[in-house]
Formats: C-alpha cells, structure tokens, sequence
C-alpha cells in the first residue's frame, strides 16, 4: 500500500475505519491535558470505560446480599466463570467444553505442565523459543525440579541463526524431528514478548505430535492480538493472561485451554481442588475427587469476582468486534507504523532496525525496534512528551498499536515527535 507521511492521510485513514469509534470506549492517561499517545497494550492494555461500573455493581451486591450473593447477585458468584466460556472459547477458536477462566497465567500454566509434562525414560526435554518470558523458564525449571530432574539436562532453548534475530519455522520443525523420542514437551510463547515474533503453531503442534510430544502455547502476547484455531490445530494445552490486549486490568484473571481428547480423561494427572469437581456432588464435601468433564475440572478454588467482572466487560467487546475486523486493521495499523519508522530512518540518519517479522502473518500488533547508539532516557524523552512506549535493554522500543483503541493519527503524531528527539 502507498501510504504517507502527514496528518490529512492518517485522518483519511481513520475516516475509512469501522472500528475507530471504540476508542471512545476507553479511559486514556492524561498528559498536559490531553490523551497520551499509548503504545504498550502489550505491557498493560487501557482501561474500558464500563469497568467502573461492572465493579461497583458487584460491591453494591456483595454490601446487599453478603454469603447469599453466591445465588443471589444480580450475576451469581457461584456461577461466575461460566459467563466466559462463550467469549474465550470464541477469542481462541476452541469448543466452549475447552477453555476455562481462572487464575493467573504462570499458575495456569504450571498446572498444564502437571498434566502434560510427563517425562518417562529418555522422553524428559522441554523446547522452547529463543528469549522466552523469563516467568515460562522458571516454570520449566520447576517441572524438572518436580520430576526429579535437572533442569540443564531437561531445557532446550531454539536459536536463530547466526547473524539473525528471529526463528525460522523450519530450523523449529527440524529441531523437534532431532531431538526425537527424547522430546517430551514444546512450549513456546506463540508470539515472542521481546521480537514480536508469533510462530506457526499449527506446524509446531504437528510436528511435536509426530515424534510423540505434546504442544502448549503461552499465549500472553497472543490472546486479543491474533486470530487463533487452537481446537482445529490440535493444541494440547494453552494459557494466557487477560492484562494485555485484552484489557481487564492489573494482573487480571486469566485462561486456559485443553483439548477435548484429553478433558475427559480421568487418567490425566492434575492437581485437583473442589472447584474443579463435580458440580452435582460439590457441597456434600466427600473425599476422592470426581472431576468436572470440561476443562473446568483444571480450577483449584472459586472465581475472583472482582477480577472476573473486569474482565467480562472487556471480553464482551472482543466478542461484539470480532478477531477477524480486529486483526484487518491490526494489519494495516502495525504497517503504517513500519512505514512511519523508515521515514524517519531515512530523514535522521538515526539507524533504526525493526526485529519483528516484516511479514504480517509471522508477527501481531507489535513492532519491536532497535535503536542504535540510543539508552533508556529516549523512552523518558518520548514520556515527556506524552508518547507511552516500552523499553527493554539493551536497546529496543517495543510499540504496539493495539487495533481497538490506537488511531493511524495517533501513528503520525508518535512519528513526528519521535522524529524531532532523534534529530537532537
């Protein structure tokens, strides 16, 4: 697409877009009186303006009904988390029997690992991609630790090739054919919190299937930035938090899913809690655990309804836009920023090297960038001018132009601003 530099066409590109009134629905940081321009939905997404409500509506029933508002509320608390399994399910591409909201992302996916790392003999490696959230190897350190094992002996970690910063789908597929019967588990952040980079999950899963290894996915930076078939593609397990593109707040509740040839297995290993067990025969508080046939069965204890409420209202409005119109203007937004960033290159000198995929279909809503000869205090400079952006050492700005609430102005005016501290 020939696209330019200048306000008028930014704004013609606004003006063509369905979505762009849903930036109204958000509450924006302020900065000298005006909105910030925000750039790290996928540190923390914004806050919905229904949020506030939501809650208060839960506090007025909680002071109303007390204990009863478990059956009472005007949304009962015993019943809570099932009011998300439309939406996720429909968010990750999954059947409604395989998904399941509840705690946080790293907890969720150490109880996957419970269940689908089982290492057996010389089956004992985990792989994943090269830099991984940090959260992810310490879980992965665990599970050996769990199992008895070292975790130098168990961990693999991919690397791009020499003089390249992102995997390559094939050196993926080729490591898991040579690691074998001795690869018990793949697990890999489906896009890359540090590159940007999202991976071909549905050649992972397969690949990682043939040699007799399971395939999960955390999907932190992937949920509400990517369209997914996580059934179709058949996906042992996933996870993801709810804080980024998803928009329900500071360590908001998460999810997970589990395909439905394993959620009816008795047999699974998995650490079990009373919410996770027969609804029909929870209250009568017997001993051996008799798990719900769904991945609800996966749930420790009851449903954070705070937490919950938050992100019910958020969820409905991924549900009401749909992924598919999100990801259109993903594509043209995360474009038009890769468009802005090399004419700014090209009219600084300042070297500018973006590390995500130029390709649409390997990367989301993010672009991470390095620049050269520059420190932190660019992304203070950038603060100081209402520019919300991400640093992450040595020397990348990781910018993510998240489809809801960020225009194709709110690009151009980044640019410009942007532009002039580089020329300082």
């Amino acid at each position: 697409m020939n696209f330019q530099n200048n306000a008028d066409y930014a704004r013609s590109l606004d003006a063509q877009d369905e979505l762009s009134s849903w930036k109204e629905e958000f509450l924006f940081p302020q900065h000298d009186g005006k909105s910030v321009l925000y750039f790290t939905g996928n540190s923390l997404g914004l806050q919905p303006k229904g949020v506030k409500d939501a809650l208060i509506l839960e506090c007025n029933d909680w002071q109303k009904y007390g204990v009863e508002g478990h059956m009472h509320a005007t949304n009962p608390w015993y019943s809570y988390h099932e009011r998300f399994t439309e939406g996720a399910s429909k968010l990750v591409g999954a059947l409604p029997t395989e998904v399941v909201v509840m705690n946080q992302l790293t907890v969720n996916l150490q109880l996957l690992l419970t269940s689908f790392y089982r290492p057996s003999g010389k089956r004992i490696k985990i792989l994943f991609e090269n830099k991984p959230f940090p959260s992810d190897i310490y879980a992965f350190e665990s599970q050996a630790r769990i199992h008895g094992l070292k975790p130098e002996d168990v961990l693999v970690e991919l690397q791009p090739r020499q003089g390249e910063l992102t995997l390559r789908t094939e050196d993926i597929l080729h490591k898991i054919e040579e690691l074998g019967d001795t690869l018990a588990t793949v697990c890999i952040g489906a896009v890359n919190y540090f590159t940007g980079q999202f991976f071909d999950l549905k050649k992972i899963t397969e690949a990682a299937h043939k040699v007799g290894a399971t395939a999960g996915f955390d999907l932190a930076h992937t949920a509400g930035n990517l369209p997914l078939q996580l059934h179709d593609w058949q996906v042992d397990f996933a996870c993801w938090c709810s804080y980024k593109y998803l928009n329900s707040g500071p360590g908001g509740v998460a999810g997970a899913f589990i395909h439905e040839k394993h959620i009816k297995n008795p047999e699974l290993p998995r650490l079990a809690g009373w919410w996770g067990h027969n609804k029909s025969s929870r209250f009568q508080m017997l001993p051996g655990f008799d798990p719900i046939p769904t991945a609800e069965s996966w749930q420790l204890s009851n449903a954070p309804i705070f937490s919950m409420a938050a992100h019910k209202v958020a969820l409905d409005m991924f549900t009401k836009v749909g992924m598919e119109k999100l990801r259109k203007k993903s594509i043209m937004l995360t474009a038009y920023l890769e468009f802005i960033l090399k004419e700014i290159q090209q009219n600084t000198a300042q070297q500018l090297i973006v590390i995500t995929p130029s390709e649409p279909e390997e990367r989301g809503a993010q672009l991470s960038v390095i620049v050269e000869g520059r420190d932190r205090s660019i992304i203070i400079e950038l603060a100081a001018h209402g520019v919300v952006a991400d640093w992450r050492e040595p020397n990348v700005i990781r910018l993510a132009p998240v489809p809801l609430y960020n225009s194709f102005e709110d690009i151009f005016n980044f640019g410009k601003i942007f532009s002039s501290l580089l020329k300082k």
